[in-house]
C-alpha cells in the first residue's frame, strides 16, 4: 500500500479580494509591517513551507471609479518579504510578479537577491498580464493579445533561468574575482528574445543554497497547465473539492509527463480556506457568520455590478436581483481576473433563473456563489477530510487563505496542525532550510537537464 502524502500548507496573504473581512475590529492594517510580520511568525510556527504574497500592478476600479470595498494598495512584494527574511528562518517567500511589465533580467537579479538574502527561501509566482488598463501604468504601455500571454511570459522565464544558472558551478565564493573574471569561466551571458524585449546580461551573483529560486504558477487555461508543466515547481489551483482536485490532478501528472519530467514533479496546492472551531456545529454556526460578514449589503451590490455594468445602488440588496439586462456585452479588466470576460447576458440570466427556483435575494445569491470553497468543522473533523486527501495523493498540500488579518492562522496552527501530525501526515520539523528542500522538490530543472547532459 502506497504511503499517504505528507501535506504541506503555505499561506496567501491577498491583496484585493472580499474574503477577507475588513470590517472586523480585529482586522490589521495592510500597510503596517506588524501585519506581515504576525502572520509569517505564525505560518513558521506552524511549519508552512511558504508565505505567499499577492500582488497587483494598478488600484482596483469599479464603475470606472476606485473600488472602496478593497485593501487600496500596499508596499512592493519584493521590499515586504527582504523585511520579512530578516524575521523570520525557515519559511518560504513567495512574490508574485509580472512577466509583461517587468524586464527579465532585471527581475531575475531581484528574485536572486532575495534567494540570496534569505538563504535559499526565495520563490517567483509567475503570473502574465494581457489588457491595456494595466498597461497604462506603464512607460513601455499596451498590452500583449491574450493568446501571447504565455508565449512572452515562457521567454521571459527562460531568459531568468539562464541567468540564475549563469554562474560558473565551481565557483563558491563571490569575492573571488580573479576565479569569476576569468575568460571562459566564472560568469557567462544570458540573452533575452521575446516579443517585448532583446537583451543581454551578464550574472552579477552567484546562486543560492537552493539553486536558484522556486517558481509557482496558477494559470488554469491548457496553456497555462503546459506553461506550468513545462516550467514550473509548483501549481497553484482552485480545483479543491475532492473530485475536481482528483481530475486536476490527473491532467496535470499527464502534462508533466509529456513535457519530460516525471510525474511528481509540478507539486499541486489549490487554494483553500479553512473555519475551525471546537464542534462541527459552532464551526457551521461560525461560517454562516463568516459568509454574511464577508459578503457586506454593499458588497452584494458591487459583485452584481460588475455584471450589469452599470450603478445598482438603489436597489435593496434583499431584494430580487434586477429584472433588466446588463448594458454591457462582457466584463472587464479592472476587478482583476475573477471577474474577467464574463458573458453579462448569460451569466445574469442563470442568476436570475437561480434566484427565482431557490427564493434568493442578491445579497443571499451572492453568498451562494462564493460558499462554494472552505473546509468547516472541528480540527479533528477537517483533519479527517484531509486525510483522505493525503491518502489519495491527490494535491502535496493547500495554500491557505485566512479570513482575517492577522490572526487568522492561528485556529490552525494551534488546532488542526497538531492534529494532522497525529495522523502522520504533516511535517513535524522543516526538511531543511531552504524552500525547495521543504517543498519536497528536486534540484532546478535547468540544473538536472545540464547533468542529464554531461553524463
Amino acid at each position: 500500500m502506497t504511503a499517504p502524502t505528507v501535506l504541506r500548507f503555505g499561506v496567501f496573504f491577498q491583496g484585493v479580494n472580499f474574503s477577507t473581512v475588513w470590517s472586523d475590529p480585529a482586522s490589521g492594517s495592510q500597510i503596517d509591517f506588524e501585519s506581515f510580520r504576525r502572520v509569517a511568525q505564525t505560518a513558521e510556527r506552524g511549519l508552512f513551507s511558504a508565505f505567499f504574497l499577492g500582488e497587483g500592478l494598478r488600484l482596483r476600479e469599479h464603475l470606472g471609479q476606485l473600488h472602496q470595498l478593497d485593501v487600496a494598495g500596499r508596499p512592493d512584494a519584493q521590499t515586504q518579504l527582504a523585511a520579512l527574511a530578516a524575521v523570520t528562518s525557515r519559511i518560504g517567500l513567495v512574490a508574485t510578479q509580472n512577466t509583461t511589465y517587468n524586464d527579465p533580467f532585471d527581475l531575475a537579479h531581484r528574485l536572486n537577491s532575495l534567494d540570496l538574502l534569505s538563504g535559499g527561501r526565495a520563490a517567483w509566482n509567475i503570473v502574465t498580464t494581457d489588457n491595456a488598463w494595466t498597461g497604462e501604468n506603464f512607460r513601455r504601455g499596451g498590452y500583449l493579445d491574450h493568446a501571447d500571454r504565455y508565449t512572452h511570459a515562457e521567454a521571459v522565464v527562460v531568459a531568468a533561468k539562464a541567468l540564475w544558472d549563469a554562474w560558473d558551478d565551481e565557483i563558491a565564493d563571490a569575492t573571488d574575482a580573479a576565479a569569476w573574471s576569468r575568460p571562459g569561466r566564472g560568469t557567462g551571458t544570458a540573452e533575452a528574445r521575446t516579443g517585448h524585449y532583446t537583451a543581454q546580461a551578464v550574472s552579477r551573483l552567484p546562486r543560492s543554497p537552493q539553486g536558484h529560486p522556486v517558481l509557482f504558477q496558477a494559470g488554469d487555461s491548457p496553456d497555462g497547465r503546459d506553461f506550468a508543466a513545462r516550467q514550473a515547481d509548483v501549481i497553484f489551483s482552485a480545483h479543491s473539492a475532492f473530485d475536481d482536485a482528483s481530475a486536476f490532478a490527473a491532467d496535470i501528472r499527464q502534462r508533466t509527463l509529456r513535457a519530460g519530467r516525471p510525474a511528481d514533479d509540478l507539486k499541486i496546492f489549490p487554494g483553500q480556506e479553512f473555519v475551525i472551531a471546537d464542534t462541527d456545529a459552532e464551526a457551521e454556526e461560525k461560517a454562516r457568520w463568516l459568509r454574511r460578514a464577508q459578503i457586506s449589503p454593499q458588497t452584494a451590490i458591487a459583485f452584481i455590478e460588475n455584471i450589469w455594468g452599470t450603478d445598482l445602488s438603489a436597489l435593496d440588496p434583499d431584494g430580487p436581483l434586477p429584472s433588466f439586462d446588463p448594458v454591457q456585452e462582457t466584463t472587464g479588466e479592472t476587478r482583476g481576473t475573477a471577474f474577467r470576460a464574463a458573458q453579462a447576458k448569460t451569466t445574469a440570466d442563470a442568476w436570475r433563473a437561480r434566484s427565482e427556483a431557490e427564493g434568493l435575494s442578491i445579497r443571499e445569491l451572492v453568498i451562494a456563489l462564493n460558499s462554494t470553497r472552505g473546509f468547516v468543522g472541528s480540527a479533528g473533523s477537517v483533519a479527517a477530510t484531509l486525510q483522505r486527501y493525503a491518502d489519495a495523493g491527490i494535491v502535496d498540500g493547500f495554500n491557505i487563505t485566512p479570513w482575517l488579518i492577522p490572526s487568522g492562522l492561528d485556529d490552525i496552527v494551534d488546532l488542526l496542525v497538531p492534529e494532522l501530525q497525529e495522523r502522520g501526515i504533516y511535517p513535524t520539523e522543516y526538511a531543511g532550510s531552504t524552500l525547495r528542500e521543504n517543498l519536497g522538490l528536486r534540484a532546478p530543472l535547468t540544473r538536472r537537464e545540464r547533468a542529464a547532459q554531461s553524463a
